[in-house]
């Protein structure tokens, strides 16, 4: 019998993470050999048979209702990013048939979209797998010139645990570091057949013991907003917030914008950026990407 590894794996963690208490259940004071709740008191919170959600939690291959996946989400304390993985991988019965993957291209509306936030906002366009799809100058300037690498290499996620400078640059990268993993758990979930971010995630857990241990957690985020600090080589320190716009018709395209409190000295350190950076380099983006050989 085929089983559904990934759900299997998910399940297990997000369970062993509740503890009793948590879920509101009373326990005796004898010893417990499991970190979080028993399947029987998961199962019970859900509604359903210890079997079946035994049969559900090892991955058998059940066409399992949204509603008992509610259930279980519920049970489980799932947050909406934890939901639509659950979701996801539950709907990924059989084992996915390995496919082309079409290369991401970004429209020239939204690479006008970059040019018209002007020099002093650094703007990207995030698309599967964390590749960087297009960035501005602002962006390159503060992060780092992704045109200039290859084709494979325009990935956050490469940059920050292949790139000693990622570590200089992110004042809190270990926080970062760990969600650019729980982001990529839930494209792996959203995007199973896609041979690009297993290479991604193979390589990744080859080369960084972080990220190898992060990826075993299983957590999983939605990226949306919130703020960063970094550390500029050039202007040193800055707190920036940033927000992921999704454009309808571009579900996998995130366009990430960072911005400076009014008046503040991040401000000052971005007009600085600015104004080392100089006006010779194009305000925007990468040319059409050359083909993707995944």
């Amino acid at each position: 019998m085929e089983h559904n590894a990934e759900l299997r794996d998910f399940l297990r963690a997000r369970r062993n993470r509740l503890s009793p208490q948590d879920a509101g259940i009373t326990v005796s004071g004898a010893p417990r050999r499991v970190p979080g709740l028993r399947r029987e008191e998961l199962a019970r919170l859900a509604g359903v048979s210890t079997d079946y959600y035994t049969r559900l939690e090892q991955g058998r291959h059940l066409n399992v209702s949204e509603a008992v996946l509610d259930a279980v989400a519920r049970a489980l304390r799932l947050d909406a990013a934890e939901r639509a993985c659950l979701f996801e991988l539950a709907r990924h019965r059989t084992p996915p048939r390995r496919r082309p993957v079409r290369p991401q291209r970004v429209r020239p509306e939204v690479h006008r979209v970059l040019d018209l936030l002007g020099d002093l906002t650094p703007v990207f366009v995030i698309g599967r797998r964390t590749d960087v799809l297009a960035a501005n100058r602002m962006a390159r300037t503060l992060l780092t010139d992704f045109d200039t690498l290859p084709h494979r290499d325009r990935n956050l996620a490469r940059f920050m645990f292949l790139d000693d400078a990622a570590r200089d640059l992110y004042r809190e990268w270990d926080k970062h570091a760990a969600e650019t993993v729980a982001a990529l758990r839930l494209d792996a979930a959203r995007h199973p057949d896609d041979p690009g971010l297993t290479e991604l995630v193979g390589e990744l857990t080859i080369k960084s013991a972080e990220f190898r241990a992060w990826w075993a957690d299983h957590n999983v985020r939605q990226r949306s907003h919130g703020v960063k600090l970094y550390h500029h080589p050039v202007v040193g320190d800055l707190t920036l917030s940033y927000e992921h716009v999704l454009f309808p018709g571009d579900s996998d395209q995130l366009v990430c914008i960072h911005t400076a409190e009014p008046g503040s000295t991040s401000e000052a350190a971005l007009q600085l950026l600015a104004a080392w950076t100089g006006s010779g380099t194009p305000a925007s983006g990468f040319p059409d990407p050359e083909p993707d050989p995944r």
